[in-house]
């Protein structure tokens, strides 16, 4: 098939060309025949400053990522070998592949551990790709208190004597990415095809609204959209807020009445910290819990994770309201149960209660069990519906088909097919 043959003897190259077809393969040819254009290095390597540009990522993450393409050789030579061997493992591999993969690229100071210094150079370069990405600004420095929320949420140690400082095990790598997905979703796409749709949902709330009140920065709607499908990070709309509409129970429930989709429940309460719920079913009133497995809680400050369902048991939703029996609180709430539920906001919004839920698999999302909330906002999640997309489906096949269209940019023949 020209190109793409290879008479190598590399049995990786030869076990990672297993993984995709002809077709693809041609493609990958493509992409490092362009990237060895730019490179100037007469079609034979990529170069280090042209992969790290192509990945979207520079400093220490892009140098590591280059460094574990090829193969550690510290040549600085890219080869088409390295880039299939690399997208065999990335994209094609086990997910204990994928997972030993991102745990080796954390290590960006290649010391053999994953300490918080290489945290730190991991979550700068991400955050400020996500925000160069939104922006359309060249890498601003992320907030430094956001990159606390992301570091405060890793468990490290000091057990470990090859480590100077603390440092994180593979296990609580795995636990990491399963509060952090947004992260670990960047991470496990750096060499795929990211342009199919904004990482950051739009926010939207009205003129009115003094956005220094607005609890969800974007920032925080990146970290929780990790944990949803794209076609639900497309647009937010804030629907109540606190200090727009008071902290009223049934305002809250007039305000959202009207939409019928997924919301978002963030509360910051006077100790300071802010958390939430994703809520996947509308708030109606029910004498039980409802819902279903797509709902999960999640801390925002001082710390950022995500909580899903377990699986443990199916209390996930809750909203009462009017009922005059003891054993049924009147409020809304996520998990655990009734009078001890992961997360509880009565219906006179003064106070409510946060404890260990075996529903989510989370801990107290406050510094105490009690909590009172001083902002209270909820947000409707838009779902792109397939109609949303008609006139991108009633386009050309370059612009149904983005990763061939991404293909032909590569090798500049998308204007001229046009």
């Amino acid at each position: 098939m020209g190109n793409s043959q290879s008479n190598s003897t590399n049995p990786r190259f030869d076990l990672a060309k297993r993984a995709f077809t002809e077709r693809k393969l041609e493609d990958l040819k493509s992409l490092f025949d362009s990237l060895a254009a730019q490179s100037q290095s007469n079609g034979k390597y990529v170069s280090s400053s042209v992969f790290k540009a192509y990945i979207g990522v520079e400093g220490p993450l892009g140098d590591r990522m280059f460094d574990l393409v090829t193969q550690k050789r510290k040549d600085q030579k890219l080869t088409y070998e390295d880039l299939v061997i690399a997208k065999g493992t990335y994209e094609k591999g086990t997910n204990a592949d994928i997972e030993e993969f991102i745990y080796q690229l954390l290590d960006v100071f290649d010391d053999g551990v994953v300490g918080r210094s290489d945290l730190e150079a991991v979550l700068t370069a991400v955050l400020r790709n996500i925000s160069s990405h939104e922006s359309h600004q060249s890498e601003p420095s992320p907030d430094r208190e956001i990159l606390d929320i992301f570091l405060n949420a890793a468990n490290l140690t000091t057990d470990d004597t090859k480590c100077a400082e603390s440092c994180m095990s593979f296990e609580e790598f795995k636990s990491w990415c399963a509060r952090l997905p947004s992260v670990r979703k960047f991470l496990g796409t750096l060499l795929s095809t990211r342009d199919s749709g904004s990482e950051v949902p739009m926010l939207v709330y009205p003129e009115n609204i003094d956005p220094a009140v607005i609890l969800l920065r974007k920032e925080y709607a990146w970290h929780i959209g990790g944990a949803l499908p794209q076609d639900e990070l497309h647009e937010w709309r804030l629907l109540y807020h606190s200090t727009v509409h008071g902290l009223s129970f049934s305002t809250f429930l007039g305000n959202i009445s009207n939409d019928k989709g997924p919301t978002l429940l963030v509360i910051k309460d006077k100790e300071g910290y802010i958390y939430g719920g994703y809520a996947s079913q509308p708030w109606e009133k029910h004498a039980d819990f409802y819902g279903d497995m797509k709902s999960f809680l999640f801390q925002l400050y001082p710390k950022a994770s995500v909580y899903r369902p377990t699986g443990a048991n199916s209390n996930l939703q809750w909203c009462a309201i009017h009922f005059s029996s003891e054993s049924i609180p009147n409020g809304i709430g996520f998990g655990g149960r009734a009078h001890h539920f992961g997360l509880f906001i009565s219906a006179n919004f003064d106070l409510g209660h946060t404890f260990t839920c075996t529903t989510f698999g989370s801990p107290s999302l406050s510094k105490t069990h009690q909590i009172y909330p001083e902002v209270i906002e909820c947000w409707g999640v838009a779902i792109k519906r397939a109609q949303d997309n008609q006139d991108r489906l009633q386009g050309t096949v370059l612009e149904r088909f983005k990763e061939d269209r991404h293909m032909l940019n590569m090798v500049g023949l998308a204007n001229s097919s046009e």
